[in-house]
């Protein structure tokens, strides 16, 4: 995997990314292995394969500075926050960084669950600035608070947030070429909400100077394209200009299965706005749901017009394997859109996502790590900084992981990836997205750096309730064991139920585990030798982990863990 070192500021303080030498006792891991493949056409070298962005990328919202795109996707509860991309040709895609990347930073909630945090990211840019406004979901103090970051370099840093007195979800910044700045976001209706899902879409000034909201707000859409239908959740509103009209963009239906993106216009930004008879501009909702290798959940669009003048958006999508569950999250995909008596279309009703479109005609970027498609890769951590790939539950408070020429360190902790927060303390655990449903990954870690009453291996986690773990264990009196633990639900055990032990007489110089995944199946192997594989639990089903058993917004993880029980 590449690693940048100047855009990889994962933490503010240094002692974050200290040798190991000045911990106490942490356990060593060699590398990290990945490598996947979900089949489908194989695009020729005049196209592309969506989804572009694989696996837990969702809200993609983008901009096009000059010939240069930026986007950014959502990231809930994990820290860092916000990655950041660029891209010259909408295809190729490389993390530059994230805009949340410091622990003081953001006020993320206290122990509040993985699917609360940061919500949809939206980027925009004037004057040589780049803007990204936000919703913290159970930020303390803030409730549901908005605000906006600022970056002279998308790379970074990112400034401290500015929050914005509004309420509501998903905003998202419009700068007209008249000098005026406004503010376009979700919120309860003006007068009685009807039903439960009903909402707005609000409008109001933006002062770029001050960074505050000025002026009346202006509610532009009530409860979404026809209201007498009872619209469930308009959100994710977006703003932008072609031909003299303001265009208007925002999804309906939640972001499940039901999910749509709408297109409304008008001659004046503050409306009133007229919505498209052919509407949705983007749904897969009306297809035959037992359809083969389904693309689902559409919607949360951005229109994009590049340097040709072609039109192109950006949106979320999900993969299920089965029925309605996937493991991956919503992922980011593209589309081009074309413009029909003066309303841009993405995708006519009733066609289904082409999972290879044509490539934009735009000078190919190299892609020195896939995003997409067939990749295989190892990490060793090698570099002194983290690659901004990798996740953690929550800032840290404490220095317990390093990287460097000895690979990477984790000090085991006593908090299980079941309870974080500052009370509970802070898991030993670095994520990396899973991006397919048939995958093979795993760890090898350094077993002789494993104290008495400590665990380390490898974690698959989708949220608190629910992850998986192989490891090496040693008990209190230094015994050795190889153990599978599951984690199903609220009632189980916090460290999870054991499916699977082996006793060990030694313990060996080094195990390696693998997780081998075709959805919903999932094998677990290890190695005290390399490629001399073993089983440790067979034909477990990991449908336990998608979202449709397990709940929330968010896709899986799996990286290096290290517990002390």
């Amino acid at each position: 995997m590449t690693v940048y070192p100047r855009l990889a500021r994962l933490l503010a303080t240094a002692c974050l990314l200290t040798a190991a030498a000045a911990f106490a006792g942490p356990v060593r891991f060699t590398d990290v292995q990945y490598a996947g493949d979900d089949g489908g056409p194989a695009p020729d070298a005049g196209q592309f394969r969506n989804p572009v962005l694989a696996g837990f990328y969702p809200d993609p919202s983008a901009v096009r500075v000059g010939d240069d795109f930026y986007l950014v996707t959502s990231t809930f509860g994990y820290f860092p926050g916000l990655p950041v991309f660029h891209s010259r040709d909408l295809v190729s895609w490389r993390q530059l960084g994230n805009a949340i990347d410091r622990p003081a930073q953001m006020p993320y909630g206290d122990g509040e669950e993985l699917t609360r945090g940061l919500f949809a990211a939206t980027i925009s840019h004037h004057d040589g600035r780049f803007y990204i406004a936000n919703t913290c979901f159970y930020c303390p103090g803030r409730g549901m608070g908005n605000f906006v970051v600022t970056a002279a370099d998308p790379a970074g840093p990112w400034s401290d947030p500015a929050w914005l007195d509004v309420s509501g979800i998903d905003p998202s910044l419009f700068f007209d070429d008249d000098g005026r700045a406004w503010l376009v976001h979700n919120d309860v209706p003006q007068g009685t909400q009807r039903y439960d899902g009903h909402r707005a879409i609000w409008l109001r000034r933006f002062d770029p100077d001050t960074l505050s909201l000025t002026g009346d707000a202006v509610q532009v859409v009530d409860a979404g394209v026809h209201p007498e239908t009872n619209p469930e959740h308009v959100e994710g509103p977006h703003l932008f200009k072609h031909d003299g009209w303001y265009y208007l963009t925002a999804a309906e239906g939640g972001t499940g299965e039901q999910h749509a993106q709408m297109i409304w216009r008008s001659r004046t930004v503050s409306g009133p706005y007229e919505a498209w008879s052919g509407n949705p501009t983007l749904t897969q909702r009306d297809l035959d749901p037992a359809r083969p290798a389904p693309v689902t959940s559409t919607g949360h669009a951005q229109f994009l017009e590049a340097p040709d003048g072609t039109w192109w958006a950006v949106f979320l999508a999900t993969r299920p394997y089965r029925g309605n569950q996937y493991n991956l999250g919503r992922e980011t995909f593209l589309l081009p859109v074309t413009w029909q008596d003066g309303w841009p279309v993405i995708l006519p009703r009733g066609e289904r996502v082409p999972m290879v479109s044509d490539r934009p005609a735009l000078p190919a970027d190299a892609q020195l790590t896939p995003t997409t498609g067939l990749m295989a890769w190892t990490e060793t951590f090698r570099s002194g900084t983290l690659p901004p790939q990798w996740l953690m539950l929550d800032p840290p408070t404490r220095a317990w992981f390093s990287t460097g020429a000895d690979g990477l360190r984790l000090l085991p902790s006593a908090t299980p990836l079941a309870r974080h927060g500052k009370a509970e303390g802070h898991p030993s655990y670095l994520g990396h997205r899973l991006q397919h449903h048939r995958a093979t990954f795993g760890v090898t870690v350094d077993a002789g750096t494993l104290d008495a009453g400590e665990l380390a291996g490898l974690a698959l986690l989708q949220n608190e309730r629910h992850h998986l773990v192989a490891a090496i264990a040693r008990d209190a009196q230094g015994r050795a064991s190889l153990v599978v633990l599951q984690r199903a639900g609220e009632g189980d055990p916090a460290n999870g139920q054991v499916l699977a032990r082996i006793l060990l007489t030694d313990v060996p110089a080094q195990v390696s585990f693998r997780f081998r995944l075709v959805a919903p199946r999932l094998d677990v192997d290890y190695a005290f030798a390399p490629g001399d594989w073993q089983p440790l639990a067979t034909d477990l089903d990991a449908s336990g982990l998608s979202v449709d058993t397990a709940g929330g917004f968010i896709g899986n993880t799996f990286g290096p863990y290290a517990l002390k029980r």
